[in-house]
């Protein structure tokens, strides 16, 4: 009988303690979602302002070599890395590293900066620094524990992501998923979730937007000639991911060993993407380049758009300049698909979004994230077909990958622990 009533206790013990965490991380995502929601709408804001100034005033673009100079200055004089970012944050989460609070105010001006110069640079990867670091140091003045700041440091970098692009199931997906591939730490979903919903729904109460596409000639029958297509299809966005991360990382380091001086290369690559700029005759390749996704949603682009992109965007980031990689590899793939899918007897708009949210996939190494951002895009129109070509470009992109201290543990052929960092 007493054994029995300790039993119970024990129980009702455990059961207390649970709720008690619970409650807990209930307070912790609320607070991190409201912070970083009011920042990242804040963010938002200022980008749209750079952006808007930046086509009203064509002369800023002959600033970009001033302002890297100045972004150079900016990180020295902090005492950061200039070329960190994103890939700071995800080592912070999987070892633990101190995120110092100086690095959000640092992402927010120099990302304005450089869109406002017209560099060409995304938004979200400066959101997950921007998110990661505020929530890091929040968890740091609580003093949480070493397992309990990795899980709050991921609620800052989904509900940043949630609060600028508007798709708060992919950014709790992509927070758990992105640090070691094949390995998700399932006790930061419901932080997660919860952090990213308040942060999406501050960010749309305070003027932020949710980002949805229409898709046109999306197909409503399956069969066998379809799935060749598809596949094909997925092969090659997986080949073009490779492509994407491969000049991601060599522009940059090859401009970085010529000009070995920070100063110098970063207003080089600067001056770089505002000839290119002046030459082609376009602003279509400054900022993150929305405009052009939409007009590729919609069946419109170059043949040479996605290349473009991915020259000044790998010049732009490997220099130095902020904001994040992205909205440009969205850009790549939707205009790749757009220029390219009726090769593979794909209609140009269904094209553009596999496109998209395939070389999205094959750059991050994010399958599941990757299937969540076409449903919450396109609305989960044929999201089977999607999910095919997504799994495809993860399967066989290889071990490349954005971010080079993303960690892939198990292999992508076969149920085998490999541990490795990608290329």
């Amino acid at each position: 009988m007493r054994e029995s009533v300790g039993m119970e206790w024990e129980y009702w013990k455990k059961q207390a303690k649970n709720a008690l965490i619970f409650a807990r991380w209930c307070v912790f995502a609320v607070v991190i979602g409201v912070v970083v929601g009011v920042t990242g709408t804040a963010f938002h804001h200022a980008l749209d302002w750079a952006g808007r100034m930046r086509e009203q005033h064509d002369w800023l673009l002959y600033l970009l070599p001033l302002a890297g100079v100045f972004i150079a200055f900016w990180y020295k004089k902090s005492e950061m890395p200039l070329e960190r970012g994103t890939n700071f944050i995800l080592t912070s989460v999987r070892e633990n590293h101190p995120v110092r609070l100086r690095l959000a105010p640092s992402i927010f001006v120099t990302s304005v900066l450089t869109h406002l110069c017209g560099g060409s640079a995304g938004r979200e990867g400066a959101a997950l620094q921007l998110g990661g670091s505020i929530s890091g140091n929040i968890g740091h003045w609580m003093r949480l524990d070493d397992r309990d700041s990795r899980t709050i440091t991921m609620c800052g970098m989904a509900a940043g992501f949630a609060a600028l692009f508007g798709t708060p199931l992919a950014a709790t997906v992509f927070a758990m998923e992105v640090i070691s591939v094949g390995v998700m730490y399932y006790a930061a979903l419901f932080p997660c979730v919860l952090a990213s919903l308040i942060a999406h729904g501050v960010a749309v109460a305070l003027g932020g937007e949710t980002t949805r596409f229409a898709l046109h000639a999306v197909p409503d029958r399956l069969d066998a000639p379809l799935i060749a297509r598809l596949v094909l299809f997925g092969v090659v966005c997986a080949v073009l991911s490779a492509v994407v991360c491969i000049l991601f990382h060599q522009i940059g380091r090859f401009l970085k060993r010529k000009i070995p001086n920070q100063y110098i290369c970063i207003a080089a690559g600067g001056a770089a993407v505002a000839a290119v700029s002046l030459l082609l005759g376009t602003r279509d390749y400054n900022g993150a380049g929305m405009a052009v996704i939409e007009r590729a949603i919609a069946g419109e682009a170059h043949y040479t758009a996605f290349f473009i992109k991915l020259v000044l965007t790998a010049i732009t980031i490997g220099v130095g300049y902020k904001g994040g990689e992205i909205v440009p590899v969205l850009f790549i793939g939707a205009t790749f698909g757009a220029a390219y899918g009726g090769f593979f007897g794909l209609a140009s708009s269904f094209a553009a979004g596999l496109g998209m949210t395939a070389v999205f996939c094959g750059v991050t190494n994010s399958p599941l994230t990757s299937i969540l951002l076409a449903y919450e895009l396109f609305g989960g129109q044929s999201l089977g077909l999607f999910a095919l070509v997504i799994s495809i470009a993860y399967m066989l992109s290889g071990y490349y990958g954005l971010y080079s201290e993303q960690k892939i543990l198990y292999s992508k052929m076969r149920p085998q622990f490999i541990d490795r960092k990608t290329k």
